[in-house]
């Protein structure tokens, strides 16, 4: 994001928010969005109007406790209290967690070299009230040393076309590297974390609903293989819901990619 207007400065906001009362992250009009939110609250704070730039789309009921934006501010403020300021206006739903300048050429999107998505489960009969909307909730008891093991099949360089969900146009370039699938669990709470270089559309929510499938004893991890290698998404089972889906953490720098899968914890 650049400009040319010598009042204004390049910004990044981390965000977190709950996705149970918001149509996803982007904007469509007036109707209640993250990016929307947001938009609002600086046009009340500053009186100006001025695109909050996503790294990327969460879609509805989908969360975060990572996402990045970039918006151009007025020059010279003091971070610390906008950051107070915005979380005054904001609903508790959506929280600005840190605010810094950045260099005018930055941008959330098309400056991020990779990204963390965590997902998780309550493999329980019953889910407390607390959870919901928070978790997909899987009532079968699910195998999960298998349901571990199916992690490493995703690990690496693959083409993902059998993981994607094409909206309403074909994805050319459809291969991505996934330098860290794992999975930990603490019944009833199943917890995946999954680092990437890109994601596909649905590519997380996809790869869950196939391992869950492994769990529920109904694929093998030959089968995952045989469903990547197709490169046909009719190959591949349903997507899981989006209740589950976190956005935790986006990156900007190698080194910073490298220390946050190394500090990942093993499987189990």
């Amino acid at each position: 994001m650049s400009n040319n207007n010598p009042t204004l400065s390049n910004y990044r906001m981390t965000v977190s928010y709950d996705g149970r009362t918001y149509l996803g992250w982007q904007r469509h009009g007036d109707k209640p969005t993250v990016q929307y939110a947001l938009e609002q609250a600086v046009e009340q704070l500053f009186h100006i109007r001025s695109a909050v730039q996503g790294s990327g789309r969460t879609d509805r009921g989908a969360h975060a406790n990572g996402q990045v934006a970039s918006i151009e501010l007025p020059a010279g403020l003091q971070v610390d209290e906008v950051q107070e300021q915005l979380n005054d206006l904001l609903a508790e739903t959506v929280r600005v967690k840190d605010v810094r300048k950045v260099p005018s050429d930055f941008h959330a999107c098309n400056s991020a070299i990779g990204k963390r998505y965590r997902y998780v489960i309550w493999n329980d009969k019953k889910l407390p009230a607390e959870r919901d909307g928070r978790v997909w909730h899987v009532k079968s008891r699910l195998d999960v040393q298998a349901m571990i093991n199916a992690c490493s099949v995703f690990e690496g360089e693959h083409d993902f076309a059998s993981f994607a969900t094409r909206p309403n146009f074909k994805q050319k370039m459809t291969t991505r590297v996934v330098s860290r699938a794992v999975m930990r669990h603490d019944l009833p709470l199943i917890t995946f974390d999954i680092c990437a270089n890109g994601f596909l559309y649905k590519m997380v929510r996809n790869i869950v609903r196939a391992i869950v499938k492994v769990g529920e004893g109904r694929y093998t991890c030959e089968d995952l293989c045989r469903i990547l290698e197709a490169k046909d998404r009719q190959a591949s089972p349903g997507t899981a819901p989006a209740s589950g889906l976190y956005l935790e953490k986006v990156y900007y720098s190698p080194n910073e990619m490298i220390q946050d899968v190394q500090e990942l914890p093993v499987n189990g």
